[in-house]
């Protein structure tokens, strides 16, 4: 299962224009400020597939993401492969940011597996192409090494990670490509509806979304 940025900068594979605002980096019309998830992560949750650890990206991770990166099943949504620097680039801005995106590998029993990025989707550039709400969290991840995917891990460690978050979270948001079937599958695994289709800068996404059971209570009462 692969998920994306919300605007990932545009690759050799992309004819066009130049690169476009990456998540979590600074948009001058927003105030500073910390995700409010991040007294969440790191995080080490119980899965049934083993023991699934989450803990921010260190310098010493970026040979193994550029890696993940440049395998053709992620590439095709990420669009991050290329040389290193491109995926550095990518990771360290959020590494270095004002803490509104949080990247962090995914550790099963022990053996980094997977990427994520969790991020205050209402001060992102993302919010202006969907009804953003206040403290709105967003969500994108990929399974590193194939043998991974297939398995239905994405939807066992989405549902676990979405679990903890909305413990602080009020709503949880991801938009993955609408022709991305088995991220969208996934998300609906781990309890996120298909709120809408939206056109972002280089895709046609689906929004996902998901909120505390006591909340959609609260709307279908």
């Amino acid at each position: 299962m692969q998920g994306q940025p919300a605007h990932p900068p545009q690759g050799p594979r992309r004819a066009g224009g130049p690169g476009v605002d990456t998540v979590g980096v600074r948009d001058p019309a927003q105030p500073g400020c910390r995700a409010v998830t991040s007294h969440a992560l790191p995080c080490a949750l119980t899965t049934t597939a083993g023991e699934f650890r989450l803990r921010p990206v260190r310098p010493t991770d970026l040979p193994l993401v550029t890696d993940w990166m440049n395998d053709p099943a992620v590439a095709a949504y990420w669009a991050l492969d290329g040389p290193a620097e491109r995926t550095e680039r990518h990771v360290t801005a959020q590494m270095s940011g004002d803490g509104r995106s949080t990247p962090c590998v995914g550790l099963l029993d022990g053996t980094p597996m997977s990427y994520w990025e969790v991020y205050r989707a209402d001060l992102d550039p993302f919010a202006r192409h969907y009804p953003s709400r206040p403290h709105d969290t967003g969500i994108h991840l990929l399974l590193g090494p194939p043998e991974a995917r297939g398995r239905g891990l994405g939807s066992i460690l989405l549902t676990a990670l979405s679990d903890h978050l909305l413990r602080s979270a009020p709503r949880l948001v991801g938009e993955p490509d609408v022709r991305n079937t088995p991220s969208i599958r996934a998300f609906r695994k781990a309890g996120f509806r298909r709120a809408a289709e939206i056109d972002l800068p280089d895709k046609r996404a689906a929004l996902m979304t998901r909120e505390p059971p006591s909340a959609r209570r609260t709307v279908t009462s």
